[in-house]
């Protein structure tokens, strides 16, 4: 089940997926639509309860089952509480991270079962996907310098994931790429251009949906 009005947006660390959902909220709000902006992990009180333990530096260590399972009860729960009601609705519904990101992450990243996280993801959000996922490619070395700028200007620290290593985030930047040829919802920008022209390209992508 595809929906129009859900558009995910995709990338690794540090990409400017945040900023482009801003970018477009704001632009269709100013058309007078209603939009939701949702994120994962996260979204949901449950989701939120999850988030916290995914991005803790636990000592003891997160299996990698337990990781990837974490990540669907917070996203069943985001599509059965906030995202399909509100698509019902008539909102658009823009999400930072979804589906794609646990096969990126977990898939490509982790080395787990694309074939059997593809099959989660569709149970999770009951057969949902977005009719748009902006992909925003950035080479590993820009990745971690925005990190390294982002954390210095406010005092903070990387998360779990954000900490792994290098050969991980690249693995993970790899599958994104794999993604976009296989998938025709993919729309792919440079994350690095002016966040203007990048915003622009997606609302050009928003306006052909409708057509």
């Amino acid at each position: 089940m595809i929906n129009r009005r859900l558009i995910s947006f995709e990338g690794p660390e540090g990409s400017g997926k945040s900023t482009q959902i801003k970018y477009l909220s704001d632009k269709l709000i100013e058309m007078g639509e209603q939009v939701i902006s949702v994120r994962e992990p996260g979204g949901t009180h449950l989701g939120e309860s999850i988030r916290q333990s995914l991005q803790a530096k636990d000592p003891a260590g997160l299996s990698n089952t337990a990781e990837l399972l974490l990540f669907m009860s917070s996203r069943a729960q985001l599509v059965n509480e906030i995202i399909l009601p509100a698509l019902h609705e008539g909102k658009w519904v823009l999400c930072d991270r979804f589906i794609d990101s646990s096969v990126a992450y977990q898939g490509y990243g982790r080395g787990g079962d694309i074939d059997l996280i593809e099959r989660l993801n569709c149970y999770a959000t009951q057969g949902l996907f977005p009719s748009l996922t902006v992909l925003l490619e950035l080479n590993i070395r820009t990745c971690f310098e925005r990190l390294t700028r982002r954390y210095s200007e406010i005092n903070g620290e990387k998360d779990r994931i954000e900490s792994e290593s290098l050969d991980f985030h690249q693995r993970v930047i790899d599958g994104y790429r794999m993604l976009s040829t296989t998938e025709n919802r993919f729309k792919s920008m440079d994350g690095s251009q002016d966040p203007d022209v990048i915003a622009d390209n997606i609302f050009q992508w928003i306006i052909k949906l409708g057509s």
